[in-house]
């Protein structure tokens, strides 16, 4: 994979956990972060955030497994 390819996917899934992480302590660290919202959309936008934390992090393992770990092996 080309070093602009790889550095964009390595960033867009770095801001994506840092998103996630932000959110879910703003939800569970801070009053203001329920805000208006309904116990519902706060479980929503808790899972929304686990979801993107997960997905993220998957990401980050991925390319490093399949595009940092094979370029040391070669």
């Amino acid at each position: 994979m080309n070093d602009p390819l790889y550095s964009m996917l390595h960033a867009e899934a770095t801001a994506d956990r840092t998103k996630a992480l932000l959110s879910l302590d703003l939800l569970s660290n801070k009053a203001a972060g329920i805000g208006d919202h309904s116990t519902e959309d706060f479980w929503k936008n808790a899972r929304e955030s686990l979801n993107l934390l997960g997905d993220a992090d998957g990401r980050l393992r991925t390319l490093k497994k399949y595009f940092v770990e094979k370029n040391e092996g070669a």
